[in-house]
């Protein structure tokens, strides 16, 4: 592959990432950033462009996509997109290789996040990988036996929507009781708004500016009702968690996304409550539970590993 390089590409919901990279290394040639929407082009177009604005000198032998949503990485489809309306069973894939004339892979971005993270970050050296995204939604991904997990219909390791409580709140999906409806962002915020709503005392106020991330900072400095919402967030995670183990059985479990920058606040009652709950002890023996270490360009660098597996393999 002396020469070629390769196109990966970040599809989100605000931003498009897109870098070239050569064939030996995951440094970019060319990398750019572009809002996802502009009035009067098409999500599609803008991605063309963005595509065509890092194409480098040398050949490209494939272009690899994360995509928000679900998709059927078989097809190369995106089933549904938020905040992407134009994008319901979108042949995505196919559209590319007609544009670029060449080979085309997508997967779901949380599945390509995990990928990276096992390719290039903190799951380098283990064969078993579970990776949760936690912020404004939960995703994650498998990698079981050296491979990323898609079962028959690429839709495997929806992670986020586990039920755990039948009589929960709903989820953002339409769901009820999924452990995104209570370890997520919004409803780390909608618990506290909550809990002010019933007279418990706190420094927060219920304005439309609570976010996550000022919870998080009041908990830091001593608010106990900030205190009790990441530790009720990290006790439904540890639940989720002891279930994932019975499936999955890892010997990693990576945690990213924005809600995970609470650290202990999270992490210490997740991993209490793992150990009330978990099947067996045995499960726990040598797990490794730690914070993702891409941060951001791990949708670029799934992309990236994606493409190199799938080229190595043809």
């Amino acid at each position: 592959m002396v020469g070629m390089s390769f196109i990966a590409v970040d599809i989100g919901g605000t931003q498009l990432r897109a870098a070239s990279y050569p064939s030996n290394s995951n440094r970019p040639i060319k990398e750019l950033k572009i809002p996802t929407t502009h009035e009067g082009e098409t999500v599609f177009d803008r991605v063309v462009a963005l595509i065509e604005s890092i194409w480098p000198d040398e050949a490209v032998e494939a272009i690899g996509a994360a995509l928000p949503g679900p998709v059927d990485p078989y097809k190369g489809i995106i089933l549904a997109a938020p905040n992407i309306q134009e994008w319901k069973n979108f042949p995505i894939a196919d559209k590319l290789v007609d544009q670029f004339h060449v080979p085309v892979y997508v997967d779901n971005d949380a599945n390509l996040a995990c990928l990276a993270e096992w390719q290039f970050g903190a799951g380098i050296g283990h064969q078993h990988v579970l990776y949760l995204t936690i912020s404004t939604g939960i995703g994650g991904g498998v990698i079981s036996d050296s491979q990323i997990l898609h079962g028959q219909r690429g839709l495997a390791a929806e992670v986020g929507h586990m039920m755990i409580d039948p009589d929960g709140p709903a989820c953002g999906c339409g769901g009820i009781g999924h452990v995104e409806s209570f370890a997520n962002g919004p409803s780390i915020t909608r618990y506290v708004r909550e809990q002010i709503a019933l007279g418990i005392p706190t420094t927060l106020s219920s304005s439309s500016e609570l976010t996550a991330k000022r919870i998080a900072k009041a908990a830091e400095e001593g608010d106990e009702l900030a205190q009790s919402a990441f530790a009720r967030a990290g006790s439904y995670l540890g639940m989720a968690i002891a279930n994932y183990l019975v499936l999955y059985d890892p010997s990693i479990i990576i945690l990213g996304g924005g809600v995970t920058q609470a650290g202990d606040l999270l992490i210490e009652p997740l991993k209490q409550s793992l150990k009330e709950r978990v099947l067996h002890p045995r499960y726990l023996e040598g797990l490794v539970i730690t914070k993702a270490a891409l941060g951001d360009e791990a949708g670029l660098l799934g992309a990236l590993a994606l493409v190199k597996m799938k080229t190595q393999t043809q």
